[in-house]
C-alpha cells in the first residue's frame, strides 16, 4: 500500500475512532438481523423486519443529528438508525423477545417497532405514513418552544403513496418546519416494484412542487454522501431554512419481513445485483484504501461485534415476560396524573348561556390558564371563529400563534396534534363536522388512542378533538351524522357528549386538563337552543367523566339517553306524567367511561327501561347500554329492554323524510306507552 495512503487517518474529516464506531454500528446491525432470524427459527420470537442494505443512510442520519435533543420518528426498518441514536443491542433484543423491560413498548408491540423516551425516539406503530404528520407536529411544537431541535422521520418509498406523507410535506414546507424526511428507497414495497408504485419512480421528482422544501437525491449505500447530506439538511433546518426531503437509494438485501420470500417476485440476477451495492463491504473498502485499518483489524472488529450481539441476545433472554393481569395497564393515565383535579366545586350560578357560548368561554378560560394549550382546525381563527362561532375571539385575544387555521385535512389536524402533544403541548383541535372525521381514523385509532398503552407509559398524547355532530338541522346525509357508536369501540379514547351548556363547559374543561385523549362531541342542533341553555359555571367548574345526570326523577320507567334526545325524552316524560306515569330520565353525559352504576340503580327502582338515541338503531351505542342492563340488571326487569333509535338509513335532506329518519318526541312517548303496558 502506498506510503501516502498509509499516513492518511481521516476520511472527510472523520477521525479513525469515529470511523470505527460508525463501522461497528453498521456491522452490529447486520449481525443483529442475522441473530434475530436465527432466534425466529428457534421459536423464540415471531416476527422480524431487517435493515440489511440500509445501514449506511441510517447510521449517517443518526450520526448527523443530536440524540436526546433532536426527535426521531423512525420506521420499522430503522435498526441501524436507532442504535446509532442510542438504543443498545440488548434493548433491541428486549423488544424482539417481547420482554417487560423493553423500553419501546414493554412487550406490547411487534419486533422492530422502536421507541425510547430518553433518546427522544417517539413510539412507532405499524401503519405506514402516520408518523409523518406526527413529526410535523413535534417540529411545530419545538419552534413554538423556541428550540432549534430537528425532527427526523423516515420510511420506505412505498409509504410515500399515502396521503399523510403529502399532507406532511405540505404543512412542513408551508410553515418552514425543521423536519428531515428520509425516504429509504429500495425499489420494493413488499413485492410491489417502484414502477407500479409512483409516477416518475422518484420521490425527489414528484416532490418538486412543494415550495420551501430542500430536496436531495443520494446514494443511500454510501455513508459519506449520506452523512454530508443529512448534516447539511440538519444545519439548514436548525437555522430556520425549512424542511428537507432526502431520497436515499438503497438495497433490500433481506426479504420485506420474516413472513416474506422475495424469491417469489425477484430474479436471481436482480438479487445478486443488489448484493454488489451492499454498504458494509463498500465502507470497508473506504477504510482499507484510506489506510484507516488493516484486514486483520476488520476481522477483529467483526468478531467483537458478533460477540456483542450474542451477549446482548443472551442477556435479554434472561429478562422476565410481562405478567398476566397487566394487559389493561396504561390504557389510560395513572390516577396520580389527575389527582389534583377538583370536580363540581360550585354549582353553576352565572348568567344563562347557550351551549356554544359556554364552549367558547371554556376555551378562553383554559387558554388563559395554560400557555401550552393551542387551538387549531378548519376556519377556527378570527374573523370566522369557526363555522359555528365556537372559537370566536380566541385568535384575537391570544394571537394566531396559539389559535390558527389548519389545512383542510382532518388527518393533518389529528396527526399534527399528536406530535405536539408528545412534545408536551396541549392541543385542542376542531374537526369541522363529524361527517368528515373519517380521513383521520387511522391517526385516531392506531395512534392517538394507543400512544400511552403501546409505549408502556413512556409517551402520551392528551389531545382534545372537538367535533360537531348530530341532525335535526336539515343537514342531509353528510352534515348530520352521529359517530359515537364507531368511536366507543376504541380502547384508550374517552368520549363526552353533553346535552346542555353547563355540562358542556364542565366536561370540556375537564377534558382539556385530562391526561388522556378525548373525543368531545357537540350537538350542533343544541348550540343555540334555549332548552339547552343553563346558568353558566365559573372558571373552576369541572365535571368528572363517567358520572351520569338524573335529569328527571321517576319511579315507573327509566329512559337512558344522551345528546339531543335528552330534551325530547323530558318532553315525553311530561306527557307520560299526564297519564299517571313517572318517567326517570338519565343523561349519561359521557360515552366512555359509561356510568353503568347510575343506570343499573335506576332500573332496579323502575324495573323497566328504554334506551333512546339519535344514531341508527342497529349497532348504535344503545346496543351496548342495553347489553349492560341485560347482563347486570336482568332479574330486576319487568319487561324487555327497549331500544329506540334513528332509522337504519342515512339522514335525508327533505324535512319530511328527516323527521321520519330521526327520533321525535312522539316516538319516545309511544315507546314508553308500549313499555308501561307490557
Amino acid at each position: 500500500m502506498p506510503e501516502t495512503i498509509k499516513k492518511k487517518k481521516t476520511i472527510d474529516g472523520l477521525q479513525k475512532k469515529t470511523l470505527l464506531n460508525i463501522y461497528r454500528n453498521m456491522v452490529t446491525s447486520r449481525f443483529m438481523d442475522e441473530k434475530m432470524m436465527i432466534l425466529l427459527k428457534q421459536g423464540k420470537s415471531f416476527f422480524h423486519i431487517g435493515a440489511a442494505g440500509h445501514e449506511a443512510i441510517q447510521t449517517a442520519a443518526a450520526f448527523a443529528l443530536q440524540p436526546g435533543y433532536d426527535y426521531a420518528y423512525p420506521y420499522y426498518r430503522d435498526l441501524s438508525f436507532v442504535m446509532q441514536f442510542g438504543v443498545t443491542p440488548k434493548e433491541v433484543f428486549l423488544n424482539f423477545l417481547a420482554k417487560e423491560a423493553d423500553p419501546s413498548s414493554g412487550g406490547r408491540q411487534m419486533p422492530n417497532h422502536y421507541g425510547h423516551r430518553e433518546h427522544h425516539i417517539v413510539s412507532q406503530s405499524s401503519p405506514t405514513g402516520t408518523q409523518y404528520l406526527q413529526s410535523v407536529g413535534t417540529a411545530l411544537a419545538a419552534v413554538k418552544a423556541g428550540k432549534d431541535e430537528v425532527v427526523y422521520v423516515s420510511s420506505g418509498e412505498g409509504t410515500t403513496s399515502q396521503g399523510d406523507f403529502h399532507e406532511a410535506l405540505n404543512w412542513a414546507s408551508r410553515a418552514k418546519l425543521p423536519v428531515i424526511f428520509v425516504i429509504q428507497n429500495n425499489k420494493y414495497a413488499i413485492s410491489t416494484h417502484i414502477s407500479d408504485q409512483m409516477s416518475g419512480e422518484s420521490v425527489y421528482k414528484f416532490s418538486a412542487g412543494y415550495e420551501g422544501l430542500n430536496r436531495y437525491h443520494i446514494d443511500g449505500t454510501n455513508f459519506f454522501e449520506s452523512y454530508k447530506t443529512v448534516k447539511q439538511a440538519a444545519a439548514d433546518a436548525r437555522a430556520g431554512k425549512g424542511p428537507a426531503l432526502i431520497e436515499a437509494d438503497t438495497v433490500r438485501l433481506f426479504p420485506h419481513s420474516s413472513s416474506d420470500s422475495q424469491k417469489k417476485y425477484r430474479t436471481h440476477e436482480d438479487l445478486e445485483k443488489d448484493k454488489e451495492r451492499d454498504p458494509i463491504p463498500s465502507f470497508e473498502v473506504d477504510l482499507l484504501e484510506n489506510g484507516i485499518v488493516t484486514e486483520e483489524e476488520l476481522d477483529l472488529l467483526r468478531k467483537e461485534c458478533k460477540n456483542t450481539v450474542d451477549e446482548a441476545a443472551d442477556q435479554a433472554a434472561e429478562y422476565t415476560n410481562p405478567e398476566k393481569g397487566t394487559v389493561a395497564q396504561y390504557l389510560y393515565a395513572p390516577e396520580s396524573e389527575s389527582a389534583d383535579l377538583e370536580f363540581e366545586k360550585n354549582e353553576p350560578s352565572g348568567e344563562k348561556a347557550v351551549l356554544v357560548d359556554a364552549i367558547n368561554h371554556a376555551l378562553k378560560e383554559e387558554m388563559a390558564r395554560n400557555d401550552k394549550m393551542h387551538i387549531f382546525g378548519q376556519d377556527v381563527a378570527d374573523g370566522k371563529g369557526g363555522v359555528f362561532t365556537a372559537t370566536t375571539g380566541i385568535s384575537t385575544q391570544f394571537g394566531k400563534e396559539r389559535c390558527f387555521n389548519a389545512p383542510l385535512a382532518e388527518a393533518s389536524i389529528v396527526g399534527v396534534a399528536i406530535g405536539m402533544a408528545v412534545y408536551g403541548l396541549r392541543p385542542v383541535v376542531e374537526i369541522q363536522f363529524g361527517d368528515y372525521i373519517w380521513t383521520a381514523m387511522m391517526q385516531i385509532r392506531n395512534e392517538l388512542s394507543v400512544m400511552r398503552w403501546r409505549s408502556f407509559n413512556n409517551w402520551s398524547a392528551p389531545v382534545v378533538l372537538r367535533v360537531p355532530v348530530g341532525g335535526y338541522i336539515h343537514g342531509a346525509l353528510c352534515h348530520s351524522q352521529n359517530i359515537e357508536g364507531f368511536f366507543a369501540h376504541i380502547p384508550g379514547l374517552k368520549i363526552a357528549y353533553p346535552s346542555n351548556a353547563a355540562d358542556a363547559k364542565g366536561l370540556l374543561k375537564a377534558a382539556i386538563r385530562c391526561p388522556d385523549p378525548v373525543l368531545f362531541l357537540e350537538h350542533k342542533g343544541l348550540y343555540r337552543q334555549s332548552f339547552a341553555a343553563s346558568s353558566e359555571p365559573d372558571a373552576d367548574y369541572l365535571l368528572p367523566f363517567g358520572k351520569a345526570r338524573i335529569a328527571r326523577e321517576g319511579s315507573d320507567v327509566t329512559v337512558v339517553t344522551w345528546g339531543a334526545l335528552v330534551q325530547k325524552s323530558l318532553e315525553a316524560a311530561r306527557k307520560m306524567e299526564k297519564e299517571g306515569v313517572q318517567v326517570e330520565v338519565i343523561d349519561i353525559r359521557t360515552i366512555n367511561p359509561l356510568d353503568t352504576e347510575t343506570i343499573i340503580n335506576s332500573v332496579k327502582k323502575t324495573n323497566k327501561v328504554l334506551v333512546a338515541h339519535e344514531d341508527t338503531r342497529f349497532q348504535g351505542f344503545g346496543a351496548e347500554v342495553s347489553a349492560q342492563i341485560a347482563e347486570f340488571a336482568f332479574e330486576y326487569l319487568d319487561g324487555p329492554v327497549r331500544r329506540l333509535g334513528g332509522t337504519d338509513t342515512p339522514i335525508p335532506f327533505s324535512p319530511v323524510l328527516e323527521e321520519e329518519a330521526l327520533p321525535q318526541t312522539e316516538d319516545i312517548t309511544e315507546a314508553l306507552q308500549d313499555l308501561v303496558a307490557y
